[in-house]
């Protein structure tokens, strides 16, 4: 199996050599990652400049734009031989709730929707390496054993590690996503000539974390799996909504 993995920390990351190194002993692995830290970028593509490749001199490419791009170049043309599946991560960070919506680490995964096997997001709840063994361990655990999933094309599991060393964690959860409060205010700066910024603040902390969530089971000491789903139709809506189509319809 040839499995391409990305990130959005960036290609010098420890987290994707310890995710590569993860991953190399069971497949052919090609590491296409941005040259710089992307976080947050979730799904943006770059279309307003071209986008270059340079093969590092352990092998992984760098390119100059965002996680979507990498995986999206992979995928079209990059690469020699298409891969069978995209492996993202590992995140130093946790990814839980709607931190999804915006993490470049879920968007690579994401952008591997046209294979046909499950993509996979992996996280750390740490900014810091300590213990990334663990998430190798569980990151090779789950993509050794992909084959005996049963889920429709197009799947993206979100899996985020306690960041606790290996023998302290307690297991795997199926979770769901939890959510999280309003963030803070962004923040104003000046710089040193008057021209006035903002710092985006700190994610929202957690309103819905209870029991079934992924932020309960981390904080519990498991491992979150989370499926996610690409079909963003809110189908229980279509027979409200049908309703009133109708009535304005009527109404012209």
């Amino acid at each position: 199996m040839r499995i391409l993995i990305a990130n959005d920390d960036g290609v010098n990351a420890p987290g994707i050599a310890a995710l590569y190194d993860a991953l190399s002993e069971h497949a052919e692995c090609v590491v296409v990652a941005p040259e710089q830290d992307r976080s947050g970028a979730s799904s943006s593509l770059t279309l307003d400049r071209p986008l270059h490749a340079q093969r590092l001199s352990n092998g992984f490419i760098g390119i100059d734009g965002t996680p979507t791009d990498c995986v999206h170049l992979g995928l079209n043309g990059l690469l020699e031989t298409l891969p069978d599946m995209v492996v993202s991560g590992i995140n130093l960070g946790a990814n839980l709730g709607d931190d999804v919506l915006y993490s470049g680490t879920v968007a690579a995964a994401i952008e591997g929707r046209f294979l046909s096997r499950p993509a996979f997001a992996f996280s750390l709840l740490s900014r810091q390496p300590d213990n990334l063994y663990s998430a190798m361990h569980y990151a090779r655990l789950l993509v050794q054993n992909h084959e005996q999933l049963d889920l429709p094309p197009r799947s993206v599991l979100n899996v985020n590690v306690p960041n606790l060393p290996l023998e302290r964690i307690r297991g795997v959860r199926l979770t769901r996503l939890g959510h999280r409060k309003r963030a803070a205010a962004p923040v104003k700066v000046v710089n040193p000539r008057g021209k006035e910024g903002y710092w985006i603040a700190a994610a929202g902390d957690v309103e819905d974390g209870g029991e079934g969530t992924d932020f309960h089971a981390v904080m519990q000491g498991y491992v979150s799996v989370t499926p996610l789903q690409l079909d963003r139709t809110f189908h229980e809506a279509f027979n409200g909504l049908q309703d009133w189509i109708g009535g304005l319809e009527h109404g012209r």
